[in-house]
Parts: C-alpha cells; structure tokens; sequence
C-alpha cells in the first residue's frame, strides 16, 4: 500500500528554501542553546546542518536574542526561524535582524493593534508568518463550546487567527496545530487539512524523551503524513536536537518521503546468533551516518537462517556465523571476514563505488 498523493498546498518561500506545492517535505529542529549566545548557538546550528537539517528555530524571548539573530544568521546556512510568545515588539525586532520567518501565537501577542504592527513588517519584508496553536493554551471560548480540548477547537482556533491575519491583508502564512496527544493531533490535520490550502507544519509537541518521543512522533507523523498531509515536519525530542534530524529523517524515509542516504536493516538476534550482532549493527550504523551522498541498503544479519537470504537482497550485507560473517556485495558472497574485521571490510567494500 502506498503513501496517498501529497495535498498539494501554496508555496511559501522560508529564505532560502520553499515548502508547500510539489515541493519536498522539509525536516526542522529548533535550538536548545541561549539564542544570545551566538557561537555556541551556531556551532549547534552547524552541527544540525550535517546530520540533515533544513530549517532551523531559535527562541526569541529578550531583545538580545533578536538582536542575535543577525550575527547567527552570517554564520548557517539554512533558513532561521524567530520563535516569539507574548511580546509582539521581539517578532518586529527579530524580523529587523534577518528572521526568515517568524512563530507568533496571535492569541498571546496582545491587542489586534500589536498583531498589525507585527503583520505590517512581514508584508514590508515579505517574512512567511507561521502562526501556531497548541492544545495546551487553547482560548477559554473554545474551551467551553467544546466542553474540553478537541479537534475541533484546536482547528478553528487556528482558523479564527488566520482569518485575522488574512483581514490585515496578508497571506503569506503556515500553520501550526500541535497536541501531544497523538490521535488528537492526528485528527486536528485531518479536519484542517480540508479546509485550508496553507502549507502545515507537523508534529507532536512535547512528545518526550528519545524513546517515548520517537514512538510518539513516528506514530503521528506517519497517520498524518500517510494521507498526504504536511508539508514540513519536526520531531520533538526531550534531548539533543541532532537526534530530532536523524528520526525525521528515518520516518520520510520509512513512508518513502524521502531517497537519499542509506538505509540499515538487522535482524533482532536470538539463541542461534554466535557474534556480537547489536555491536556489531550500532558500530554499522555509526560508521554510514555520514554516507548521506549513497543511495543504497545495507543489511546486517546474525545467522544461516534468514542472514544469507536477507544480506542478498541488500547491496551489501554481512551474515553472521560462528566469530565471523559472509561479506556479500549485490547478492553475491565476496569472502569470509574475522568478526573484529568486519565493519571495516564492510567500509571499504562500501567506498570503492565512490
């Protein structure tokens, strides 16, 4: 079964990059380092550039922050986006330091006044404005309609504000519906989704630490991303940022949203295998994080049983047997390596195709 035809929405252009239309679902993380700290915020920016970052978000919480935006932004290589709650003076400030796009909650800005003032500068600059809703500070009224947080409020919250912003006389607009309820979510992009043609930012907001998370994140993303919905994603991890990238990247990848890099496949091990496999695969795995330039699959298998026949299918394979493994190259069985030697064989096997 395959994924439903993406929905195709307005294209909006964040600096550098575009989302929406046919373009391809763009992976974001956000920063966890003070934004006014420049170099240390930078060198992480940096780092999520490498393992595959295509947007990045910095909290803009004082005006030394927006005032940081400038010099970060000399310094990446991807489009930098300015997170704002409350103060409406910050998203004018980040926007005048470079921010190609800016997070705003028109809810918690202020006066309609003050949300003017804010959408005045984006049309001047022509910033995309992405206006976010989260399930945890939905407006009392919606509250009440519903009797509790639904779908349903969280979707015409977020309607209500666009509208809002649409009377002001700008478009240049994605949303943001976030719950960290997983089926909540879901449900809320749905609705959403036949009701506007913005582009959508997805994910599960405070989906927890690296386990939870990604079991949370991998759930959601892929009932949402499976019907076409979403034009970029983030992964929200109690953890390093990096780790966002790596399972963005692994899920669009997983649904076929996404070519590029190589993909691992290893058995789960059982009273048959005779080597170190879960060494074995984690140092595979470690070793091709970096090979994002390869298109292939690599399988790493632990026994006679399924290795030989799964390693075959694969580009290249290692099957386990007794302290050493078959090195296969296109289904093919190119020799017999010392377990220790393995992951290196492997490497350079891998390496000659450059």
């Amino acid at each position: 079964m395959g994924i439903c035809s993406k929905k195709i929405t307005r294209e909006i252009r964040i600096g550098n990059r575009v989302i929406g239309g046919k373009h391809p679902i763009l992976i974001q993380s956000m920063t966890n380092t003070k934004t006014q700290d420049v170099s240390a915020t930078v060198a992480q920016i940096l780092q999520l550039e490498k393992a595959g970052c295509d947007i990045i978000r910095c909290a803009v919480p004082t005006m030394e922050a927006a005032s940081a935006l400038g010099q970060i932004k000399k310094q990446i290589h991807i489009p930098l986006v300015a997170d704002i709650h409350f103060d409406y003076q910050l998203a004018i400030a980040a926007m005048e330091n470079g921010a190609d796009k800016i997070r705003i909650n028109p809810g918690n800005i202020g006066s309609r006044e003050r949300v003017q003032a804010v959408v005045d500068v984006a049309r001047q600059r022509q910033i995309p404005i992405r206006i976010g809703v989260n399930s945890g500070s939905l407006e009392k009224k919606y509250l009440e309609k519903y009797g509790k947080v639904t779908p349903e409020g969280i979707v015409e919250s977020a309607l209500e504000k666009v509208a809002m912003v649409e009377e002001m006389g700008y478009e240049n607009l994605v949303i943001s519906i976030k719950s960290s309820d997983v089926l909540m979510c879901v449900k809320a992009h749905e609705l959403i989704a036949q009701k506007t043609d913005y582009p959508l930012h997805v994910g599960i907001t405070e989906a927890g630490t690296l386990m939870a998370g990604n079991i949370k994140s991998s759930i959601g993303l892929s009932l949402i991303l499976s019907q076409g919905i979403g034009d970029t994603i983030r992964v929200s991890l109690t953890g390093e940022p990096v780790e966002e990238i790596k399972s963005a990247k692994l899920i669009l990848k997983t649904l076929g949203l996404r070519k590029g890099g190589i993909t691992i496949v290893s058995c789960p091990t059982c009273g048959r295998t005779q080597i170190d496999l879960i060494g074995l695969a984690n140092q595979v795995e470690k070793m091709l994080a970096d090979y994002e330039d390869k298109e292939c699959k690599v399988a790493v298998m632990g026994c006679v049983v399924n290795g030989p026949g799964e390693a075959k299918e694969a580009d290249y394979g290692i099957a386990g047997g007794i302290g050493e493994g078959l090195l296969m190259k296109k289904g093919k069985v190119i020799r017999k390596v010392p377990e220790d030697q393995l992951v290196e064989a492997l490497r350079r096997e891998i390496e000659k195709e450059d």
